[in-house]
Formats: C-alpha cells, sequence, structure tokens
C-alpha cells in the first residue's frame, strides 16, 4: 500500500497484490534491534517498511495466524524475536506498548532502590 498525504486527507493506493499461499518466508532483518524494516520473500524478495516496529510484529503474527487457521502451509518467520510472536505471551496482547514499557519502568525502579540501599 502506498500512502501520501493532501493537505490533511490521508490517501491509500494498493500497489501490489500476493496471495499468502505464494510467501515461502518473511525476514525481520534483525531480531534484536528496533527498526519497522522486513522483507517478504515470494517468487522474488520484497524490501518493506511497516510504520513501527510494534505494526511489523502485529503483521507477522496476523500472517502466521492466517496460515495456520486457513493455509496450514509451513513457511518461515526469521529475524524476529518469538517472545513477541507467539500469541501465549503477555506481550502478544493489543496493549503490548504499554506492558513493554511497564515492565522497563519496573526494572529501573528496581535498579534504582538496589543502588541506594546500603549494603554493609
Amino acid at each position: 500500500v502506498k500512502h501520501w498525504r493532501l493537505d490533511r486527507e490521508e490517501k491509500y493506493e494498493i500497489v501490489e497484490k500476493w496471495f499468502l499461499k505464494d510467501l515461502e518466508m518473511i525476514d525481520g532483518k534483525e531480531a534484536d534491534a528496533d527498526n519497522p524494516y522486513f522483507e517478504m520473500h515470494f517468487h522474488e524478495v520484497y524490501n518493506m517498511e511497516a510504520y513501527s516496529c510494534a505494526s511489523k510484529y502485529t503483521f507477522a503474527r496476523t500472517l502466521k495466524r492466517l496460515n495456520a487457521t486457513y493455509l496450514k502451509k509451513d513457511f518461515k518467520i526469521v529475524n524476529f524475536d518469538d517472545t513477541y510472536l507467539n500469541d501465549d505471551s503477555i506481550w502478544s496482547s493489543s496493549n503490548r506498548d504499554f506492558l513493554v514499557l511497564t515492565k522497563i519502568c519496573f526494572y529501573a525502579s528496581n535498579l534504582l532502590c538496589l543502588s541506594l540501599c546500603r549494603f554493609s
């Protein structure tokens, strides 16, 4: 989908379509980096950019779920963090960004408390 803005109005145009059955692999490029770039491998490789890293993972989870429901085909999802791809994970909820931020704040507050404690 191509996206552009005209004044206050946003426009979207479908540029190309693929079938899920033709998808061979999704490559997230770097599992440990926060980037929105990924590749989709069909009969050729397409470089993609998502709106954000969270939307890239949401897209990959959606394709994984659609494949499991309808095709049951074996396609690879590589260079993605498995913690965020699995539906049984706490991080796969719709408010995942809030949960990640909460966990980071929790760890930061623990580190702060530990650094202020005096050990004898």
